[in-house]
């Protein structure tokens, strides 16, 4: 059998795992320990030089096991396995989504740069940039679904630091209000301001779609960003995240992964690759519930307006509908919409659901409600949060794997 030809749900169970390296056992097992012993003090020295970039590996060398700030058995096998669905060169996990994300956007950028970035964007994500980046002078323009490159473009022209334009971070669907962002349309803004000198990178926060329904590097993206936690956890019992790229983006990424110190432990590790196993079978269930979820909304006279994929794709714009036909396998499983009244009524119904857990985060296999504009996004500028319409009457759902008349009938209830 060629197990180059099998699909990454085929190979989540073994692939970069040699049973015979550990006595046998079927599973990876966790490797609790901080430091390995090396052979001889020459194997040490090699293994050092590749870790600070000293010298390139030799032909059919690995990286030897050093230090486990810097490689774990547990850590490299996830990241190899990660790989498989985006297609990427190497992959860097973090101890959480809000490691990956600052990580990457302080490797690339300095003081004096500019970043252009999505509206919405997580909440955590949103606070970074407005206050921690502002005070290394990164300065940053964004820009909500629906304007056009030239736009965009010409936003950035009438900043006056067009020449600084150093990233561009994307969310999307957006969270939480499941708006689309034309990674392609990204790429081409991201080559109209590239530079030989200084070429702009551009990232994209896959965490509503996980390494199932989107595949961002396809599209003309340079990373793309997990939070962990959700999908690829999806049991909501292990915090984490994660960064894709090509081999020379990734190397900058561990390098100062290595430094910060940031990275996941083994029992993170093993528990991710636990999860791996059953991400697309969870995946599959998430997303055919969330269809009928909707459907339920959609004709509720207590509900004003759902936000979710499969409504977008059917009587959204004609780019809307094009975007998702050409970017996205699946219309998710993350629905938003506006209950009739405000903030009372919101309250109201979150407080007398009884199956869907009143929770934040998203992705594990139990269905969770919210309300962005006071918990998620809380500190999110408030003008900013009217245009983006995240609104007192918005309630965000996460649909888990129970049975969804189940999760009708919790959510019918609650709406009485």
């Amino acid at each position: 059998m060629n197990f180059n030809e099998l699909k990454p749900e085929s190979l989540m169970m073994s692939y970069g795992y040699k049973p015979s390296l550990s006595e046998g056992a079927i599973k990876c097992p966790i490797f609790q320990t901080s430091t390995f012993v090396f052979n001889n003090a020459m194997e040490g020295k090699r293994f050092f030089e590749v870790a600070y970039g000293l010298r390139e590996l030799d032909e059919n060398e690995e990286l030897g096991l050093i230090y486990s700030r810097l490689n774990n058995p547990d850590l490299e096998i996830l990241e190899n396995r990660l790989c498989l669905w985006d297609k990427a060169d190497d992959c860097a996990v973090f101890e959480s989504g809000m490691s990956a994300i600052t990580t990457t956007m302080l490797e690339f950028m300095e003081p004096g740069d500019l970043l252009l970035y999505s509206k919405p964007v997580y909440g955590g994500t949103d606070h970074f940039i407005h206050h921690f980046l502002k005070k290394l002078n990164i300065q940053s323009i964004g820009f909500l679904a629906g304007e056009t490159k030239e736009e965009i473009i010409e936003k950035i022209n009438q900043s006056g630091r067009a020449d600084r334009l150093t990233m561009i971070h994307i969310e999307t669907p957006a969270n939480p209000t499941n708006a689309i962002i034309d990674i392609e349309m990204c790429a081409k803004i991201k080559a109209h301001f590239s530079t030989e000198e200084k070429p702009v990178i551009l990232s994209v926060d896959n965490t509503y779609m996980g390494p199932i329904w989107q595949h961002p590097l396809e599209h003309g993206a340079d990373l793309v960003l997990y939070s962990a936690t959700k999908y690829i956890g999806g049991h909501s019992d292990v915090i984490a995240g994660a960064c894709l790229g090509s081999s020379k983006l990734m190397a900058r990424v561990k390098g100062l992964r290595t430094f910060l110190g940031n990275m996941a432990g083994p029992w993170t590790g093993w528990l991710l690759m636990r999860s791996l196993e059953t991400l697309k079978v969870r995946m599959d269930q998430q997303a055919q519930n969330a269809v009928k979820v909707a459907e339920f909304l959609n004709n509720h006279p207590s509900v004003e307006a759902v936000y979710y994929l499969g409504n977008t794709a059917k009587k959204g714009t004609a780019e809307e509908k094009e975007i998702i036909k050409r970017q996205f396998k699946s219309h998710g499983a993350m629905i938003a919409f506006d209950i009739k009244g405000g903030e009372k009524e919101a309250f109201k119904f979150l407080d007398s659901l009884s199956l869907i857990k009143l929770a934040v985060s998203l992705g594990g296999t139990e269905s969770l409600a919210e309300h962005p504009q006071t918990m998620t996004h809380a500190d999110v500028d408030p003008e900013d949060k009217k245009v983006m319409n995240i609104t007192e009457k918005l309630v965000r759902l996460s649909i888990g794997v129970e049975n969804y008349a189940d999760l009708i009938s919790d959510i019918k209830q609650a709406l009485k």
